[in-house]
């Protein structure tokens, strides 16, 4: 941790602690918020996935929407990577592919604020053993 050596330099960790502390409080209930997971497998981050989750988390705060971003292991959907699985609250769970900076906008910005669906959903092809 560096020296701190004027008032902005506190302020700035200030706003830094408070920022990790929301996402904590945030992951008490992930239910009540929009949840962001981005695939994290190596065949995710080869595929930049540490870009796309870094732009899901400063875009978020930046428009304000209350939500946790977190990372997985592999979805299955290695030809599709970047893979994110989006969940509304009280709805089902939605994974997209080939979630770039541009996707990821529009993610943000028609399915998370509006509701609507957009391009790039990866079909669900599996059951469960309860079904």
């Amino acid at each position: 941790m560096s020296k701190i050596k004027s008032l902005s330099d506190l302020k700035k960790i200030k706003e830094e602690v408070q920022s990790k502390m929301k996402l904590r409080e945030n992951s008490d209930n992930p239910e009540q918020f929009v949840q962001v997971k981005v695939g994290m497998a190596t065949c995710g981050i080869a595929s930049g996935a540490k870009d796309t989750m870094k732009f899901f988390i400063e875009e978020l705060e930046l428009q304000a929407v209350d939500a946790v971003v977190t990372q997985t292991g592999c979805m299955g959907y290695c030809y599709a990577e970047p893979t994110v699985e989006v969940i509304l609250p009280g709805k089902e769970p939605v994974v997209f592919g080939y979630v770039n900076k541009n996707k990821a906008e529009e993610i943000i910005d028609t399915y998370i604020k509006k509701g609507k669906l957009v391009d790039g959903i990866i079909p669900i092809s599996f059951k469960t053993i309860d079904e």
